[in-house]
């Protein structure tokens, strides 16, 4: 067990978790707002669980995804970052719409079913990490690591399970928040994911050895049946 790594990736992700408090807390001019804090709690049990399973199932990617980005392909960086604004966008409307009620009667119903979907959400997530010891945070081929077709867990159902998770949680998360207004930076979020399975499907297909004839075994991307 690497504890440089741990502790790297403690701070990283630390850092990440405060930023999304400051983000919520502060637009929204209060703390005294449960979804908030309920999104950060399904945020810390995610990175733990991250943490864990990594540990636990395919100790080397804790290094790949801590690593320097120098191999990132340039549409890969240019989505990621526009996906990295479009959350920070999605909690500092959430946070305005709490402090200024654009969003009225929000079910609180519907807010649970956002948080339980946040939660699964996350789980199909960490699922596919078990499952695929080069998951990597950019797309690229680990040839330094013998770098193989992910065949088990989700994969046998689609080819990019993660991606359905990171959708839902998308979606799930404005639902949460109790803001529709949010709903909009999240609906662009989910489609640069959309987006970024097409880019990172054709890659795989032309760069990593066996990816074609998986890809025709497991015949859809993201949705059973359907794509």
């Amino acid at each position: 067990m690497n504890t440089k790594l741990i502790i790297r990736y403690s701070i990283r992700e630390t850092m990440g978790l405060i930023s999304m408090g400051v983000a919520l807390f502060w637009s929204a001019g209060q703390m005294e707002w449960w979804p908030a804090w309920a999104a950060l709690a399904v945020m810390l049990a995610w990175i733990v669980a991250t943490a864990i399973v990594i540990l636990r199932f395919n100790p080397d990617l804790l290094a790949e995804r801590l690593g320097p980005r120098k191999e990132a392909k340039l549409w890969d960086t240019i989505i990621l970052s526009l996906l990295g604004l479009t959350q920070l966008a999605r909690y500092i409307i959430a946070g305005l719409d709490q402090r200024y009620n654009w969003t009225n009667n929000f079910p609180l119903s519907a807010q649970v079913i956002g948080l339980i979907v946040c939660a699964l959400s996350h789980a199909l997530f960490i699922w596919a990490i078990a499952s695929n010891a080069f998951f990597s945070q950019i797309v690229r081929i680990q040839a330094e690591r013998s770098h193989t077709v992910a065949k088990g867990g989700p994969y046998r159902f689609v080819r990019h399970p993660a991606y359905i998770g990171a959708i839902f949680f998308e979606l799930a998360m404005p639902i949460l928040l109790a803001s529709w207004v949010a709903m909009i930076p999240s609906i662009l979020g989910a489609a640069l994911l959309i987006i970024r399975t097409i880019f990172e499907d054709r890659a795989l297909k032309v760069e990593l050895t066996g990816y074609a004839q998986y890809a025709h075994q497991v015949k859809y991307r993201l949705l059973p049946g359907i794509w």
